[in-house]
């Protein structure tokens, strides 16, 4: 079902009972596997294969290229040489949380989970999950810093421990045991000199 708004180029492939949120953008010759669940104002880039049961949050960016799998022992046939048919393996998905991106040609490797404004670096593949607003890179993909809103990469603030600042917006961010969470307004006005 595509909802008002959405736009869907030429050569994509929207399967049956996928269904898209409003003011989605589909891009030339992308894959969205049957039952997906996109969210409103996504937009998947040209080429991008979202499999089965995906699931993507209002604001997920999926650049050129991307891989969303689905199946954790990929095999053409069983142990007995015949052909696998869709009832012969059990699907996993992918979860992509709001405002995320994937950059072009990432691969995630199902399951796994994509926090809230998390950012794939291009060319990563990611085996594990991803916290909200964590920057990950490489082959497989590791943290290597930690996003704001606006997709720029953190800096700390050099007499605040543990309080992290995005260098357009100015909002603030605390970590804590390896979770990072956006301080309210009330905090950033209460803590400006």
């Amino acid at each position: 079902m595509l909802s008002p708004g959405t736009a869907v180029w030429e050569l994509a492939q929207i399967r049956e009972e996928a269904v898209l949120g409003r003011d989605c953008v589909v891009g030339r010759g992308v894959y969205v596997g049957p039952g997906v669940k996109i969210g409103h104002r996504v937009k998947i880039q040209n080429h991008a294969l979202v499999y089965e049961p995906a699931e993507l949050a209002d604001g997920v960016f999926v650049g050129p290229a991307v891989v969303l799998t689905n199946d954790r022992n990929p095999r053409a046939v069983d142990a007995d040489g015949r052909l696998k048919r869709a009832g012969d393996w059990e699907e996993v998905g992918v979860r992509v949380a709001e405002g995320a991106s994937l950059g072009a040609r990432s691969v995630c490797v199902a399951p796994v989970g994509i926090g809230r404004w998390a950012m794939v670096a291009a060319g990563a593949v990611v085996t594990k999950d991803v916290p909200d607003f964590a920057l990950v890179a490489g082959v497989p993909a590791h943290q290597i810093g930690w996003v704001g809103k606006t997709g720029e990469r953190l800096r700390t603030l050099p007499d605040r421990v543990g309080i992290w600042e995005c260098p357009s917006k100015g909002n603030l961010y605390t970590e804590n045991d390896g979770i990072l969470t956006e301080l309210s307004a009330q905090y950033r006005e209460k803590s400006s000199p």
